[in-house]
Formats: structure tokens, sequence, C-alpha cells
């Protein structure tokens, strides 16, 4: 005899930055359009890092507050996530339960002349799992609409779990970029989990000259054996030098994943003439540079946030055709999310690291 499940539990933090605490709350029965997913896997985003800090750097000691952006307590993290679908509301259409699906997370209001655009990650009434709405380090989540749910075809499962933001923000960071000549080069600040994707990303799809910079020598490895041409540490004597040499002083794009005062001042230093500045990362701080350098190298300086629902099956469809994450990825129980963003902030993290809901 089965026993009908009408609590689930999830690991949310009440106050900003004062530890994630296992919560047993109601079960929610889908209405509507709504999709209720069990989850499978849920990676753990350095996105994550911020939102539990509950601020971004500013500079000069500033901080964007997340609590006044709307973000309200308590908040379940984790907005890469896959699961099995489990029920759905009367007017979500034909679903398969227990069919195992990649989630998109990056859901706006759906009204906006931006949604209406397929921009949803840009909406200025955002509901983003795991961000505005509980996302997934629980054992549940409820899905506003079943487009939203994306069929994976052969990936594994856990790896999947990782295209919803790090695999998608990399993917149209990289789009931004345009195409990229055999002469040219590409610099990617910062090798970490992001990092090392878009390295992989540009590697598959024949950038011939990827540099990569970072101060971790662990992490430059790394990044050499997912695809790099050549990789410096960012902190040397000397670097900008050694990387415009590396380029030919031919750099058509910088991806910075660190997105800090030093490294958006390198970006732009490296950048050559027409190249673009793409800037992803959220570490935080200040832009001063002289305009009229701007104007006469014609330079781009472009932010990149996550990415949309097209952008998504692109990019499922190209992991499907590609070996895209080959790099390291470290399961741990879903009991243990407090234990993980902790590792995650102290920058003990080889590769990424994924929450399961066995």
């Amino acid at each position: 005899m089965t026993t009908e499940v009408n609590t689930y539990v999830r690991y949310q933090f009440n106050e900003f930055g004062m530890g994630l605490k296992r919560t047993e709350v109601e079960l929610p029965k889908p209405t509507g359009t709504e999709v209720l997913v069990r989850v499978n896997y849920c990676g753990v985003c350095h996105s994550d890092v911020h939102i539990y800090e509950g601020y971004y750097g500013l500079g000069q000691g500033k901080k964007l507050s997340l609590e006044e952006r709307g973000i309200k307590l308590p908040v379940t993290l984790g907005h890469e996530i896959v699961g099995t679908i489990e029920a759905a509301g009367d007017q979500a259409g034909e679903i398969q339960p227990g069919k195992q699906m990649l989630v998109y997370p990056w859901i706006g209001c759906g009204e906006c002349s931006v949604c209406k655009r397929g921009e949803e990650n840009l909406c200025t009434k955002p509901a983003a799992l795991g961000v505005f709405k509980p996302g997934g380090y629980s054992q549940y989540v409820l899905v506003p609409h079943p487009r939203y749910l994306m069929d994976l075809g052969n990936l594994n499962p856990s790896h999947a779990s990782l295209l919803a933001c790090s695999g998608l923000t990399t993917f149209s960071a990289i789009k931004k970029m345009g195409d990229v000549h055999d002469d040219e080069a590409v610099v990617v600040i910062g090798c970490g989990g992001l990092g090392l994707l878009a390295i992989r990303t540009l590697s598959l799809l024949g950038v011939k000259n990827i540099i990569g910079l970072d101060l971790s020598e662990q992490k430059r490895e790394l990044a050499l054996k997912v695809g790099a041409t050549s990789v410096f540490d960012s902190s040397q004597e000397n670097v900008l030098e050694a990387v415009l040499q590396a380029g030919n002083a031919n750099c058509a794009a910088v991806l910075d994943f660190v997105g800090g005062d030093a490294t958006v001042q390198m970006g732009l230093n490296l950048t050559r003439k027409g190249g673009k500045l793409i800037i992803v990362g959220l570490h935080g701080g200040e832009l001063s540079y002289p305009i009229p350098y701007i104007i006469t190298k014609a330079i781009s300086i472009i932010g990149s946030y996550t990415g949309s629902l097209g952008d998504l099956k692109e990019l499922i469809e190209f992991a499907n055709k590609h070996d895209l994450i080959n790099l390291p990825i470290q399961i741990r129980p879903l009991d243990e999310a407090d234990d993980a963003l902790n590792q995650l902030t102290n920058g003990q993290v080889e590769g990424r690291l994924v929450l399961e809901n066995s």
C-alpha cells in the first residue's frame, strides 16, 4: 500500500548569510498550467553564493541589496534543476509523468514586451526559480508552465543540470561575440566552472586561439585540458604583455567570468580595435575608463545575464552533438546542501558541485 506524500523537505535560509535550514513544507498541488517536478539533480552555482550573501559589491564599500531588488525571505536556492514530472494542472496539456526533464529557471512575467520577444531572463518582474521562487535545493519544485521543461535527449542528467545556468550563461555570452576568425584570439578571464565551460564550448566551436587567465594553477591546468591553447597567472608581472603576445595583439573578444575592477580593466586593455568585452562575473566593483578610448577603439562593453529559453534549446541540441561537459563534477546528497554551498563560497571546488535527491 502506497502512502500519499503530503509534505516535502527543502533547504532554505531565513536570513541572508545565516546558513541553510532543513525545512518541511506542504507539498503543493499543481493547478492551471503548473507542473510539479521531483528534483533529481541541482547544480550548486556561484550565483547561489551572491544570493545567499544578499548583495552585489559596487566598489568602495558600497553594496547593492538583493532584498531591495525584490528577493524575499525565506529563500530556497537552486536554479540548475533536472527532475521528474510528478503531476500537472488541468491546463498543462499533454505531459509525461515519470519523464526526466531539464528545467529552464529564468522565468519572467510572460506578459511584457521583453517576455514576448523571448527574453524572459531580462524581465523587470522576474519569477526565477531559486531566486524569487523556491528552487532546487529541495525534493520538489513547482514549475509554472510546461514550456519551461526541456527534453534531455541523450545527456547524462547530473551533467545536464549545469546547462540551465552555467552552460546557458556561457553559451549566451559566446553568442554575443559573433564570428571569430582563425587569426583572432578569445581571452577567458576566470577558469572556474563557467570559464571552463566557456573554454570547452569555444574549442568545440572551432576557435583556434583560446587564452585562459586565472590565479589558481590547478584551474589553469584544467583550462588546458578542456581546450585552452595557453594559460597565464593573472597576477604575474607583465601578464598583459604576455597575453597580447599570445593573442598576436588580435583579441576579438574577452569573456570576463570574474567581473571585478581589475579584470574588467584588463579586459578593456586586451580588446583590440572593434573588439568586445563581455562581462559575466558578479564579483563587483566600479568601471572607470576614458570615453574617447571606447569611441576611437570602437570597442563594445556588454553585460551578459544568463540566457533565453531559445538559447537553452540551442544549447541542449549542441550538447547532444558534442562531449560538452568534460570538467570535474562532484555529486553530493541533497542533505549536504549547506556544506556544499560553504565549500563553493570558500573556493574549495574543482569544477562543479551537483546535489542529488535520491
